[in-house]
């Protein structure tokens, strides 16, 4: 759920977030359960998502600035217009500033690169330097604060931004969406069919393309679209297919009664408050800060799978990064371990993380928690930076490529603030790429 971060400050003190950084390893725990070391920056491979490369890189941020208070947390979406182009924020923890440079990849619907040379989507040549960085103020911990505007491109679709070292390699990478609307695209909550269990558990949203506007020969083959909760990639839906082709009315239809595009509601997201360094926030147990860097114990957790929901606002994932003392987060904001604990009777049916936009959505070995059988709980220890944070805990599948098993500790509610987004794709004939023809969003159960 959206947040005002100037309107309700009340609110914000009792949101709160998680951890980032290395895991603690128990060291009485089995051989079985011990932590291994974190390879996820081992390979440096390129991949087409949102990713992170570089261990000495931290606190991400992609977003549209609007100019409100929320900016922070809209997702890298603009329209081909662009007047507002796509910022890229984030730090380098280091006490000399990198060369940095960045460049834009078209990509077709399925995340591969297109065929389009650099010319065709651009009008300047396809690398950034990013000049305009400035050091930490005051922080135990150093780093470099970058900020770079996305250059604007020509062609709807989508692209990825890669920020690579002076050696080409890559540090960094985006996802950033741009769209016209060239067909109409309505969303609307949508009535579960089936038992009373999921009625109450799911979410439904139903949606409806009107093509008049766009001369299309087979548009329930040549219309491709992807349903997204929250902006989350990891959970998508993909090839959904109409339920109706109205030809008369030139519409789409997508009205589903066996859950095709049903996304667990989940429980509105878990908090912790860590905007002050010298004062105890929501969520937070108690802090150290005598050493470097600073130690954040936080609140011990338990399941909430099985209680009843629980209202109140959050911000659907995501995190903010704030200084309640100095102010302008972004170079002010220091950096501290943070340790965090979940009461667990017996371990779950897979490996525990730390779970939501810091950590892009994905089940990394630094967020991974260790189980101690003595004390049944789940702890680990991460390095975030100052700041409000959504998060939850996630369950790695069983089944791999399925998405994580957040309902094991958060529990479902029908009730639950959620935002839903549609992308609506289509590839003209005779052409090499896939244009983005139309975006839209809806907020169900909004305050």
């Amino acid at each position: 759920m959206r947040f005002r971060l100037l309107s309700y400050p009340l609110l914000l003190l009792a949101a709160g977030c998680v951890p980032l950084g290395t895991p603690i390893t128990n060291p009485n725990a089995p051989a079985s359960q011990q932590q291994k070391p974190a390879e996820y920056y081992a390979d440096r491979t390129l991949r087409y998502q949102d990713y992170i490369y570089d261990p000495s890189v931290r606190s991400v941020q992609c977003y549209v600035p609007t100019g409100t208070a929320n900016a922070i947390l809209n997702p890298p979406i603009v329209p081909i217009t662009q007047e507002q182009p796509v910022v890229l924020e984030f730090d380098v923890l280091t006490d000399r500033a990198p060369r940095l440079t960045a460049k834009l990849i078209h990509c077709d619907l399925s995340w591969t690169p297109s065929q389009l040379t650099d010319m065709q989507f651009l009008n300047e040549i396809n690398e950034f330097t990013l000049t305009n960085y400035v050091t930490s103020v005051n922080t135990k911990v150093p780093y470099y604060h970058y900020t770079l505007q996305v250059p604007r491109v020509k062609l709807s679709g989508n692209y990825l931004l890669l920020v690579q070292n002076q050696a080409g390699v890559p540090l960094l990478s985006r996802r950033v969406l741009v769209y016209e609307n060239q067909v109409v695209a309505t969303m609307q909550q949508g009535v579960l069919a089936g038992g009373l269990d999921a009625r109450y558990a799911y979410q439904q949203v139903n949606f409806n393309i009107n093509y008049s506007a766009v001369d299309l020969i087979n548009p329930a083959a040549e219309v491709k679209v992807v349903l997204r909760q929250n902006f989350r990639w990891d959970n998508a839906h993909y090839n959904l297919t109409p339920t109706f082709v109205r030809d008369a009315e030139r519409r789409l239809e997508y009205q589903y009664i066996n859950y095709e595009n049903a996304f667990p509601g989940l429980s509105e997201y878990r908090y912790f408050d860590a905007r002050s360094l010298q004062a105890n926030g929501l969520g937070v147990a108690r802090l150290l800060r005598q050493g470097t860097p600073t130690q954040v114990e936080l609140l011990e957790e338990t399941t909430r799978n099985g209680l009843a929901y629980n209202q109140y606002v959050d911000a659907n994932g995501q995190r903010v990064f704030e200084n309640r003392e100095f102010g302008n987060g972004a170079y002010n904001g220091d950096y501290a371990q943070v340790t965090f604990n979940l009461k667990a009777a017996q371990p779950a049916p897979g490996p525990v993380y730390v779970f939501g936009a810091l950590s892009d959505w994905q089940l990394r070995d630094e967020f991974r928690l260790a189980y101690d059988s003595v004390q049944q709980r789940y702890t680990g220890r991460a390095l975030l930076k100052q700041g409000y944070y959504n998060y939850s805990y996630a369950v790695a599948p069983k089944r791999a490529g399925a998405a994580p098993d957040e309902i094991y500790f958060e529990g479902t509610h029908q009730e639950t603030e959620n935002q839903y987004d549609l992308l609506v794709y289509y590839r003209p004939p005779g052409t090499r790429t896939d244009l983005l023809i139309a975006y839209q969003a809806i907020d169900l159960n909004k305050r």
